[in-house]
């Protein structure tokens, strides 16, 4: 058994790039050793910013074939084919033999034992690997025609002690690795894998991502602890500074305290995204303290890496303090009128043509769920005016966020300036849902909006492709009306904004959009159901023929049903209705037509005078608005006719000799069938 040894040394790749390297080859050497059936005991692959390296313990140095026959093509083939079965298994036509097989005379080969070996597998092989792996971005160095994430400068490879030789471009496999030096990498020669981990370890390199993940927590922990302070643990970056490093070192610095003042949203970003900082927090308050962590490659002895990372973020701030005591004093109604020079989208107009847009429909919206009109309004009108401020141009990702704060300094409600914030929301399946009804009022219309619009000009999400993020609009809707348990006419919604498009003398080219959107909100509505575990059969039975567009309403049904439905009452109902309608369906032939009218003069048994009397009660309780009705009651009066049904099924000759009783019975169970779809489609479910 041997040790394998693979090292791809090259510029600083960034992370991201780094990460899909190492997973796909990870994921093609195992390949090419399973498709060879190599053996080995262990592997492992690890990645820094200059190095990919792959280490296989107990690997075959080498593996015996038996001799075996080899099918080749049939006789009379081309001499193409023929040629190509020799080439592949190097052998020429001394080699052929003949054979009758059951589909016909076939050439045969037979092959000698012969002994494979590892090293001439991977030397094979490696370069083919290499070639294959997908760089999102790639570079390559000086006029070489090498392409790698960064340019690549060295392989080292070795199998046990001695180097496995092959080419990949200019490059040829050795035994050396590169260490930092004073002022420039320096070459090091390494025997084994075992050498390479001493000189790696001497030199203070973590290969591990694993273990450099653990030391930087640790690390963490160990300064927030001694500062008293704590941090949010950011998963994306923590993964990202993991793979930036290969000897992690947490620093502390520090910034001006005047920057406090600043919001923390916009010192969170700052930090966090723009220079993979982690900011400080005071255990006792929770409050933002003017330090913070980050990440060196190396010890910073003479503290010239911590003045560094000083100097960039005051600078950073320093920046945006500026555009921040500029822009908050700049009226939020008065910057309304540049939104004329931001597209909303071609065909659709501008920001502020989206904007008044939206302040008139959040207006009927707030009306509709008891919200302020006037708070709206205004909500609605601002609620883009952040767009044309200099910080928000310098920070995108705050848009809202920074509008909110610019409403509060101007004096507008905590409501109003909320609703500028989290008009964008939710944001995601699980994001944050608002609960104020002004926010509420503006984020729905925001997005309806924006639905109506690409319906409108025919611009629809594909199976594949939804670059207007439409799904997600759609969803967020659903969520903001289900969420704050709204009852609401979706389509009057709809209706709304496809007019105010109209008064704008925007030309809507899709006559169905309403239709079409309704569809779009049906389906979004079913599978948002199936993900959160409402059984798809129940979902079905509830949207088949409902064509009610109040989705809160909707859903308070079919989560009600779901919890019915696994009663024994609910079970008991789906068995009658099934039992009944298969009953049915057999004894109709195709020329008959019953509508669910008996007469009951001509019932002969009693337990036909209960069922109908029974089912005129539940058609009696139907009465009752739906929204007021409770279905766990209808439940409940639907399973009170099992004894009634047992009995009929039980005593009762449905296809009676005579052809009046005959029809009305079927009558009986017409009525029966057609109650129960009144308040959903049974024949959708499956009575599991």
């Amino acid at each position: 058994m041997s040790d394998f040894f693979l090292e791809l040394y090259s510029e600083e790749i960034p992370h991201n790039l780094q990460i899909s390297a190492r997973e796909q080859l990870d994921k093609l050497i195992k390949n090419v050793l399973e498709q060879k059936n190599i053996q080995f005991k262990n592997f492992k692959i690890f990645s820094t910013p200059k190095r990919i390296c792959i280490i296989i313990k107990d690997i075959t140095k080498e593996q015996k074939i038996d001799p075996q026959e080899v099918k080749g093509p049939r006789l009379g083939c081309n001499e193409q084919a023929l040629d190509g079965f020799l080439k592949s298994h190097s052998v020429t036509r001394e080699n052929l033999i003949t054979k009758e097989t059951e589909k016909g005379e076939f050439y045969f080969i037979k092959l000698q034992e012969k002994t494979i070996f590892t090293s001439e597998i991977l030397a094979a092989k490696l370069p083919v690997i290499l070639k294959s792996i997908y760089w999102k971005k790639s570079m390559r160095w000086s006029n070489y025609d090498c392409f790698w994430g960064r340019p690549l400068i060295s392989i080292c490879c070795l199998l046990d002690n001695e180097i496995l030789n092959f080419s990949y471009f200019h490059l040829n496999s050795s035994n050396i690795t590169y260490v930092n030096g004073p002022f420039e990498d320096e070459e090091v020669k390494i025997k084994n894998v075992d050498e390479y981990l001493k000189v790696l370890r001497k030199n203070n390199i973590e290969i591990d991502q694993k273990q450099r993940e653990t030391k930087i927590r640790k690390y963490i922990e160990e300064l927030l602890k001694k500062n008293k302070c704590s941090t949010e643990l950011n998963l994306r970056l923590i993964e990202e500074v993991v793979n930036l490093v290969e000897n992690p070192v947490i620093l502390k610095g520090k910034f001006d305290k005047e920057y406090l003042a600043l919001p923390d949203e916009l010192l969170n970003l700052t930090m966090i995204h723009h220079q993979k900082y982690f900011p400080m927090k005071l255990e006792i308050d929770n409050k933002l303290v003017n330090n913070f962590l980050f990440v060196a490659n190396n010890f910073d002895n003479k503290n010239l890496i911590t003045k560094g990372n000083e100097k960039v973020i005051n600078a950073r701030f320093s920046d945006a303090k500026f555009f921040w005591d500029k822009n908050k004093k700049q009226s939020l109604v008065k910057q309304v009128t540049k939104l004329n020079s931001i597209v909303f989208y071609q065909k659709l107009g501008s920001l502020y043509d989206k904007t008044q847009r939206v302040r008139q429909l959040s207006s009927v919206i707030a009306e509709t769920i008891g919200a302020s009109k006037v708070d709206t309004e205004i909500a609605a009108s601002i609620s883009k005016s952040d767009l044309v401020s200099d910080l928000v141009g310098e920070y995108p990702e705050l848009q809202g966020i920074i509008g909110s704060y610019f409403a509060i300094e101007q004096g507008f409600s905590k409501e109003i300036s909320d609703a500028v914030q989290n008009h964008y929301l939710p944001l995601g399946p699980t994001g944050k849902v608002p609960k104020e009804k002004i926010s509420i009022s503006v984020a729905i219309a925001d997005k309806i909006d924006t639905l109506v619009g690409f319906f409108g000009i025919d611009e629809k999400p594909t199976s594949s492709k939804d670059p207007f993020a439409l799904r997600r609009a759609c969803l967020g809707i659903l969520r903001l009306i289900i969420e704050n348990k709204i009852n609401i006419s979706l389509k009057e919604i709809l209706n709304n904004s496809k007019n105010l498009y109209i008064n704008q003398n925007f030309n809507l080219s899709n006559e169905k959009i309403i239709e079409d959107l309704f569809e779009f909100f049906i389906e979004r509505f079913r599978v948002n159901l199936k993900d959160k575990g409402v059984r798809l059969d129940i979902t079905n039975s509830i949207l088949q023929n409902n064509r009610l567009d109040d989705f809160y309403l909707l859903y308070k049904n079919i989560n009600e049903l779901s919890k019915s439905f696994k009663k024994q009452q609910g079970k008991d109902s789906i068995s009658i209705f099934k039992r009944s309608k298969n009953i049915l369906d057999n004894s109709i032939s195709n020329d008959e037509e019953f509508f669910g009218n008996p007469e009951n003069i001509l019932f002969q048994h009693p337990v036909e005078d209960e069922i109908l009397i029974k089912l005129n009660e539940i058609r009696e309780y139907f009465t009752t608005p739906s929204r007021l009705r409770d279905n766990d009651k209808t439940i409940f009066l639907f399973s009170e006719l099992k004894p009634m049904i047992d009995n009929f099924f039980d005593n009762v000759k449905v296809n009676d000799d005579n052809q009046q009783v005959r029809n009305n019975r079927l009558e009986l169970l017409t009525l029966l069938c057609k109650t129960f779809e009144k308040f959903t489609d049974f024949s959708k479910l499956d009575g599991s």
